[in-house]
């Protein structure tokens, strides 16, 4: 009998009239807003317009939750499309499903837009936003717990995960690795790795981003090998382990090469986002001196004034 756990949430949706508000779409949007708020914060202390971080979002964003999501189908496709499924559950993002990888490649291409709209360097963006990415995906991890999905084997762990839930048909109780808090945690500290690393060491040119992979995926490679549920298997390794590991070792070789890479400029850095039109100035005041002088005589001779005027 287990003497401590981690209780399963009691819901995770609530309905405002007809509209449910479900805590995965929740953990999602707040993840997302804290990636901005703390890209947002990092782009302008290095000198840049805190508008572009929006923009560019506004682009980034969407193509990263459909990319999530293509990621997810392509990756289990027999979860939606083999004999008795349902298909149509494939646009139900809300119950899960946003593959990581996929939200950064196809988010890298609407970052890749909405920078080359601003004329910001796409390194420049993705290394300002590594630290917020992570910090997005420890908060959104949280959307697991609640849709108590993506858990681990049983456990008698203090800290293991009641799931009281059915899983495709299956009804699903007892105690389980919460791998979803591990992941999170985990995020976190990556987090801080990155802002410790570049305000140590002034990472550049997709250096940092890299460091992200790596960090990342370092996390994602143990805890991948704890969970349960649903993956295609490849030679006896999970696909997300794979690609884990593919990520993992492309990201280091790019640190590697590019570790004497000169650092750019305030310029190169920030592209046509450094070119702020400046305020108009001011007239001066006119001179004092100047207003109590004499005007200047004018000379009335016809002769003087017809020539001044052709």
């Amino acid at each position: 009998m287990e003497l401590a756990y981690i209780p399963s949430p009691s819901q995770g949706v609530w309905h405002l009239g007809p509209v449910p508000i479900r805590a995965y779409a929740l953990c999602i949007l707040a993840g997302i807003a804290a990636a901005m708020w703390l890209t947002r914060r990092r782009w302008v202390k290095l000198g840049g317009r805190a508008d572009d971080i929006i923009d560019i979002c506004l682009w980034a964003v969407p193509f990263g939750i459909v990319g999530g999501r293509l990621y997810h189908l392509i990756t289990d496709p027999e979860l939606y499309f083999e004999s008795g499924e349902q298909p149509i559950r494939a646009l139900y993002i809300w119950d899960g499903g946003l593959g990581i990888w996929g939200a950064v490649a196809l988010g890298a291409v609407g970052a890749w837009i909405g920078c080359r709209r601003k004329g910001i360097p796409l390194a420049s963006f993705a290394d300002a936003l590594a630290p917020g990415l992570i910090l997005a995906q420890a908060i959104g991890r949280w959307g697991n717990y609640f849709n108590q999905e993506l858990y681990g084997d049983a456990t008698t762990l203090p800290w293991g995960l009641k799931i009281d839930t059915v899983v495709n048909g299956t009804a699903v109780h007892g105690v389980f690795q919460p791998t979803f808090l591990y992941e999170s945690l985990w995020d976190l500290a990556v987090c801080g790795l990155l802002l410790f690393a570049d305000r140590r060491w002034s990472f550049h040119s997709f250096r940092l981003f890299a460091l992200y992979v790596a960090a990342y995926t370092v996390g994602r490679g143990w805890i991948e090998s704890l969970r349960t549920d649903h993956a295609n298997v490849i030679f006896g390794v999970r696909l997300n382990d794979w690609t884990a590991l593919i990520l993992f070792l492309a990201s280091v070789g790019f640190l590697i090469v590019s570790r004497n890479w000169p650092e750019p400029s305030l310029q190169q850095r920030l592209g046509d986002s450094l070119l702020v039109d400046p305020e108009p100035e001011a007239d001066p005041a006119p001179d004092a001196e100047s207003e109590d002088a004499e005007p200047e005589s004018v000379d009335e001779d016809p002769k003087t004034q017809s020539t001044s005027n052709s």
